[in-house]
Formats: C-alpha cells, structure tokens, sequence
C-alpha cells in the first residue's frame, strides 16, 4: 500500500449509506426510534485485524459494545459517551479524541443533528 492521503470529510451527505444502528449490534434507548448509520472506509474493511474510516450517525441515544479496539476524533457535531463500566460520561465535540478498548459497553447520546468521526480499529 502506498502513502494515501485522507480527506476530511465532515457530513452525511458526503457518506455512504450503511444502514441503521440496530444493524450494527446497537440497542436503540430513551424513547429514539430510529438511528441511521452513514460511513466510509479510508483503509481496508471492518473485518480486517486493522481498519479506518468515517462513521456516522443521526441523532439518537444507543448503546454500542465496542467489537474492536478503536481510535476515533470527532470531525463534526456534538456526542455524549458514557462507559458503561465505570458509569463515566463525556462529552466530545469536534477534535476531540478517545481511545476505547474491544469489549465495552458504551451509551451514545448525539445531541446534535448528527456527528461524524474518523476511527482506527483493531480487532
């Protein structure tokens, strides 16, 4: 693979359709009735033991049980996260960063419109 650069993008529209959370293991909660998932991968596919890409969603409160071990900034909107494992809450805004490891339990709650990210993943 050579050297590739990235581009930002910052919007759904500039994503691809994925489908719903519920149809990536999420759980919707709190009364939201629908989350619409948007993304694309920069490197790889998420089976892959690595991967990158853009993830997105609408807004919504939904659980997540992280499959990998993941690297992600906020590129766009605002989302609270709470680890289910230790009840912390935060909150993160565009450029903001967190590292999270496979296996946690996760409460995402968007407030805005929708929020998009960049993520590298390992399995």
């Amino acid at each position: 693979m050579a050297l590739t650069g990235i581009a930002k993008l910052t919007t759904l529209s500039e994503l691809e359709a994925w489908g719903k959370i519920t149809d990536f293991g999420g759980e919707l909660l709190h009364g939201t009735t629908s989350v619409d998932v948007y993304g694309k991968m920069t490197l790889g596919n998420p089976t892959d033991a690595m991967s990158a890409g853009y993830f997105g969603t609408t807004r919504g409160i939904y659980r997540l049980v992280y499959p990998f071990s993941e690297q992600a900034i906020i590129l766009e909107g605002e989302v609270d996260i709470i680890d289910e494992s230790t009840g912390i809450k935060k909150t993160f805004k565009k450029g903001d960063l967190w590292v999270v490891e496979k296996g946690i339990s996760t409460i995402w709650d968007v407030k805005s419109d929708f929020f998009v990210k960049h993520f590298f993943a390992a399995v």
